[in-house]
C-alpha cells in the first residue's frame, strides 16, 4: 500500500504551499477558541468532566485531519455523538471500569468505521443526494443559530437539555431575564466580524471580535454583571487510558459501538460532500472513513470520547479561510498549548462572543444560491431538500434528517422508475434510402412496431403490463424494438412474454429486433424463443436502426406473403458462443 496514499498528510507537507500558511493559521485559531468551551460542554452531555472533551478536540483533530480526506472537516465530540454516549454508557454509571468501557466504546468504534473503510464500503454515502446535503447544511445553520439564542441573550436556562427549538421557546418565556451586556458583547463581535470582513476578507474577524470582547471582560469587569464566561480550562496534556478489553464488555457495547460508528461516517461525509460542495474538493469517502477510524482509534488509548466531524467548526474552518488538512492538525497543537500555557487567559473568553461567532458561521452555511436552484430545477430535488431540512430543524436527532432524505429520495426514485416507456413507431422511408423513425399515427395497422427503452424490472412490470395492453392492435405483425432497453428482468420479460403469447395465439407475427446477446440468453432460457422462433430474432447492429430496417423487411415480407431471404445476424451464433 502506498503509505503516502493511506497518510493524507504526508502528502500535504510533501507539496506543501507555503504561502498557504497563514490562513491555515489564521482558521486554526479561530476554530480552536470555539473548540474550546464547545468540546468542553459537549463531554458535559456526555456525562463526563470536560476534560474529556478537550483530550478528545486535540487527539481526534490531529489523527482525522491526517488520515482524512476533507480539507476543512474537523473532528472531534459533536452533540448528536455525544448524547448517544451518554445513553449508551447510563448502564456503567458508578461503575469500577465506567472510564474502561467509556474507551472501550470509542475503539469499536473506531474498529467499526477503519474496517469499512478498508473494506472500501464508502460508496454507501453515493446514496446520500446533493438535494440532501443542501437542505442538510440549510437545516443545520438553522438549529445551530437557534441553539445560541440563549448564550447571545445572555439568558440563563433552568430546564436541563432542551433541544433548539425548546431553546428558542425558554429564551422567548424569559425574555425579561436578559442580559444587555451579555447582549452587547455579542451584537459587538457580530458587527467587529461583519466590518473586518466588508475590509478585507482576509482579515481573521471571529478571531480578533473574540479577542477584544476578552479584553472588555478583563478591563470593564463584567463578570460582576453577570456576564458569563467559559471558565476555568484544566492545564493537563491528554493522559494514556487503556480500554476495557473483556468479551463481556465488548458484548455490551457491541450495538452502541455499530449506531455511534454509522452515524458518525453519515455526519462526517455529509459535512464533507456540503463543503467539497464550495471548494470544489474531490471527496474519498472510503478514505474519509479511514480517517474517522483511526482518531477514534487512536483516540481510545488517549482519554478520548468517540467523535464526528463538527458542523460547526468545520464551516468555521472553511469560512475563516482554511486552505489544507494542516489547519486541523494545528487546531490540536493549538488547543494543546492552551492547556499547557494559557488556561488562565482563555477563561476570559465571554460566551455570547463566541454565540456571536457561531450564529454568523450558522447564517453563512445556509447557500442561498443552491436553494434556489435545488427549489426550482426539478420538483424531486425540491421535495427531498425541504423534508431534509425540516427534519433537520424539528427531528429529535441530526442523523435522522439524513436518513428522511435519503428515504425520500429513494421512494421518489422507484416511483419514477416505475413508469415504463413504450412507444408506438412507424418508418418512414427518407430520400437516401435511410430508415427514420417518428412517432406512428395509427394509420398503418398491417405492423406495429413497439420501441421499449430505459428500466424495465419489477417495479415497472404492472406500468409495463398496462402500455403493452393499450399498443395491441390488429396488426398482422407485430416488431418490439429492445435496443433502448437498459436494464431488463425476468418480471419484465414474463410480462412481454405474455403479450407475445397473446399475438400468437391470434395468428400473429412476432419479431425481436435490437436484441443485445445478454437479453437474448434470457429469452433462450425462459424458452420465448422457442414460441416466437429464432428467424424472428434480429440481434443488436452497430449501424443505427441496421437492425430494425432487417427486421421491417422480414415483416413487410410477411405481411405480402412473398418469400424472400434477407441477410441478418445470426442469433443462433450467439447461444451457440
Amino acid at each position: 500500500m502506498n503509505i503516502v496514499k493511506f497518510i493524507p498528510i504526508l502528502d500535504t507537507l510533501i507539496n506543501y504551499d507555503k504561502r498557504n500558511f497563514r490562513f491555515d493559521l489564521i482558521a486554526a485559531l479561530t476554530v480552536a477558541v470555539v473548540a474550546l468551551p464547545q468540546t468542553m460542554a459537549y463531554a458535559m452531555i456526555a456525562g463526563v468532566h470536560p476534560a474529556y472533551g478537550l483530550y478528545s478536540g486535540i487527539v481526534l483533530t490531529i489523527i482525522a485531519s491526517s488520515f482524512g480526506s476533507s480539507n476543512q472537516l474537523a473532528t472531534g465530540p459533536t452533540n448528536a455523538i455525544c448524547l448517544l454516549i451518554a445513553s449508551y454508557m447510563i448502564p456503567f454509571v458508578g461503575s469500577e471500569n465506567f472510564f474502561g468501557n467509556l474507551f472501550l466504546l470509542t475503539f469499536l468504534v473506531g474498529t467499526i468505521q477503519l474496517t469499512m473503510g478498508v473494506l472500501r464500503l464508502g460508496s454507501l454515502v453515493n446514496y446520500v443526494s446533493h438535494a440532501v446535503i443542501v437542505g442538510f447544511t440549510a437545516g443545520a445553520g438553522i438549529i445551530i443559530a437557534m441553539g445560541q439564542l440563549n448564550n447571545l441573550m445572555g439568558i440563563t436556562l433552568t430546564s436541563g437539555h432542551l433541544s433548539s427549538i425548546g431553546k428558542v421557546i425558554a429564551c422567548f418565556q424569559s425574555i425579561d431575564k436578559i442580559n444587555y451586556h451579555a447582549f452587547s458583547i455579542g451584537i459587538f463581535t457580530m458587527a467587529v466580524i461583519i466590518f473586518l470582513k466588508r475590509i478585507n476578507k482576509n482579515l481573521p474577524g471571529a478571531l480578533l471580535g473574540v479577542i477584544f470582547s476578552v479584553l472588555l471582560v478583563m478591563i470593564l469587569g463584567l463578570e460582576k454583571y453577570g456576564v458569563k464566561v467559559v471558565g476555568q480550562i484544566p492545564q493537563a496534556i491528554p493522559p494514556l487510558s487503556i480500554p476495557n478489553f473483556t468479551l463481556s464488555a465488548i458484548g455490551d457495547l457491541g450495538t452502541g459501538a455499530v449506531v455511534i460508528a454509522i452515524i458518525g461516517l453519515v455526519e462526517a461525509v455529509s459535512i464533507s460532500k456540503a463543503i467539497a460542495s464550495k471548494t470544489h474538493q474531490k471527496i474519498d469517502p472510503n478514505q474519509e472513513f479511514i480517517g474517522q477510524g483511526m482518531a477514534n482509534l487512536g483516540g481510545s488509548f488517549f482519554s478520548s470520547i468517540a467523535g464526528s466531524g463538527s458542523f460547526t467548526r468545520s464551516a468555521i474552518t472553511y469560512q475563516n479561510g482554511g486552505k489544507t488538512r494542516v489547519t486541523g492538525v494545528l487546531v490540536g497543537l493549538i488547543i494543546l498549548m492552551v492547556l499547557v500555557f494559557f488556561a488562565p487567559f482563555a477563561r476570559y473568553i465571554p460566551n455570547a462572543s463566541l454565540a456571536g461567532v457561531i450564529m454568523l458561521v450558522a447564517y453563512s452555511m445556509i447557500d442561498k444560491k443552491a436553494l434556489a436552484k435545488v427549489l426550482t430545477t426539478n420538483r424531486n430535488d425540491a421535495a427531498v431538500l425541504l423534508v431534509t431540512m425540516l427534519t433537520t430543524v424539528f427531528a429529535p436527532h441530526l442523523e435522522q434528517a439524513i436518513y428522511a432524505g435519503v428515504a425520500i429520495s429513494l421512494l421518489l426514485y422507484l416511483k419514477d422508475s416505475g413508469v415504463a416507456t413504450v412507444k408506438t413507431l412507424e418508418p418512414v422511408r427518407g430520400n437516401d434510402g435511410q430508415f427514420v423513425e417518428q412517432i406512428g399515427n395509427g394509420q398503418d395497422t398491417s405492423i406495429s412496431i413497439l420501441q421499449l427503452e430505459g428500466n424495465l424490472y419489477f417495479g415497472s412490470s404492472a406500468d409495463l403490463d398496462k402500455k403493452l395492453s393499450d399498443s395491441y392492435s390488429n396488426s398482422k405483425v407485430f416488431l418490439i424494438r429492445f435496443k433502448s432497453v437498459l436494464i431488463i428482468d425476468i418480471t419484465a420479460l414474463e410480462v412481454i412474454e405474455g403479450f407475445i403469447n397473446r399475438a400468437l395465439a391470434e395468428e400473429k407475427r412476432v419479431i425481436l429486433s435490437g436484441v443485445t446477446p445478454k437479453i437474448l440468453r434470457m429469452l433462450d432460457k425462459m424458452h420465448i424463443i422457442q414460441h416466437v422462433g429464432i428467424e424472428n430474432i434480429f440481434m443488436e447492429d452497430d449501424e443505427v436502426f441496421a437492425t430494425s430496417g432487417k427486421a421491417l423487411d422480414e415483416a413487410s415480407s410477411f405481411v405480402r406473403n412473398v418469400s424472400y431471404k434477407t441477410e441478418k445476424i445470426s442469433a443462433q451464433a450467439y447461444l451457440t458462443r
